[in-house]
């Protein structure tokens, strides 16, 4: 695959009028820009047809190695419009990089962060009148993905690979501005030691669907995961890396290995120094979790996700377990946190990092 994204433009683009109104309202994942990029892969070949053009259903025959085996990874990633009319994304070597680790561990080929970052970037400038104007938390939402397309029944690597980038205009993911409450789950696991829980791929979501359906009948508006064995140690939530802030002033998130390596995750934890924290990555039990929220000596807990941002987090329930987070109402380093994640996105404070990346 070259660095380049040739641009095809739709023929048939939404009507300004119809953009506007979706733009107004864009929900969370409902609604698609006019085109997206793509290319396929093969292994004479390798990366080629690469290009921007109109949304296109795909084709598959029903031997696709992918309805069968789940051979499949995807990111998201989102860009923001900036108050003089430009538009920004938040860190997307980071999207690139992960993306890669994904498909080496779903036996996918690669695509450079070059590339990525191209057809991310061809397909925001198709699509510019698609992202939000500055003001609120709207953005385009971008997912790209890969699959087997390779027409086959036996277990190996795919032969045939489509890339792709969609976008949509996106709201926030959580509606509601009071926090919310993760069941935790001892039924069910989402990643082991050497399994894809580092991976971003779909049968991790899908896999998730269960416990997402045990949390809503709890009450709970997520599900919360803890290890596989001994049913203790804290892992993330379906769709969030989890953070506890202590009241001697400690950042303290669960470590890598079998939880996704998120971006706002790494983000919060670079920042955690300039709001008097001190950055902790560490294993973290159910009962420390609950004795210190008893105590006072957890005082917040929120989650981290490029969907969600920062998610005020007031209360855990399980099995014999509720547990209420500070006064059950988000706390104020979870939102200073949040407002200085989101003032970076929207250029509203100076990038002294490098994290943004202009495109238009």
């Amino acid at each position: 695959m070259t660095a380049v994204f040739p641009l095809h433009r739709t023929t048939r683009p939404t009507p300004a009028p119809d953009r506007d109104a979706i733009l107004a309202d864009p929900g969370f994942g409902t609604h698609f820009t006019d085109h997206m990029a793509s290319a396929t892969w093969t292994p004479d070949a390798g990366w080629h047809g690469h290009r921007i053009g109109p949304v296109t259903p795909y084709t598959l025959h029903p031997g696709a190695a992918v309805l069968h085996y789940a051979q499949e990874v995807f990111e998201g990633l989102k860009a923001y419009r900036h108050a003089d009319g430009s538009v920004w994304l938040f860190r997307p070597e980071i999207n690139a990089a992960r993306f890669a680790r994904s498909a080496r561990r779903l036996s996918l080929p690669e695509v450079s962060e070059a590339e990525f970052l191209a057809s991310v970037e061809e397909l925001v400038r198709a699509d510019e009148a698609w992202v939000p104007a500055f003001g609120g938390e709207q953005s385009l939402y971008l997912r790209p993905f890969m699959f087997a397309s390779e027409t086959f029944l036996g277990v190996r690597p795919a032969h045939r690979v489509e890339y792709s980038v969609i976008a949509c205009p996106a709201g926030m993911y959580f509606s509601s501005g009071s926090g919310v409450t993760l069941w935790i789950s001892t039924t069910f696991t989402r990643a082991a030691a050497g399994g894809t829980g580092e991976a971003k791929c779909g049968g991790n979501y899908a896999a998730s669907l269960a416990a997402q359906t045990e949390a809503h009948e709890h009450g709970c508006d997520q599900v919360l995961y803890v290890d596989g064995v001994e049913h203790e140690w804290l892992e993330e939530s379906g769709t969030m890396n989890v953070c506890l802030v202590t009241s001697d002033g400690e950042l303290v998130t669960p470590p890598l290995g079998t939880i996704l390596e998120g971006v706002t995750r790494d983000s919060v934890l670079a920042l955690a120094g300039e709001h008097g924290l001190t950055a902790v990555q560490r294993p973290v039990s159910v009962t420390e979790l609950r004795e210190r929220c008893a105590d006072g000596s957890v005082t917040e807990v929120f989650a981290a996700g490029t969907a969600a941002v920062i998610t005020p987090i007031v209360g855990f329930k399980g099995a014999d377990l509720d547990v209420r987070v500070g006064g059950g109402a988000p706390g104020k380093t979870t939102l200073a946190l949040r407002e200085h994640i989101l003032d970076l996105q929207y250029g509203r404070v100076a990038d002294t990092r490098g994290w943004l990346r202009r495109v238009v």
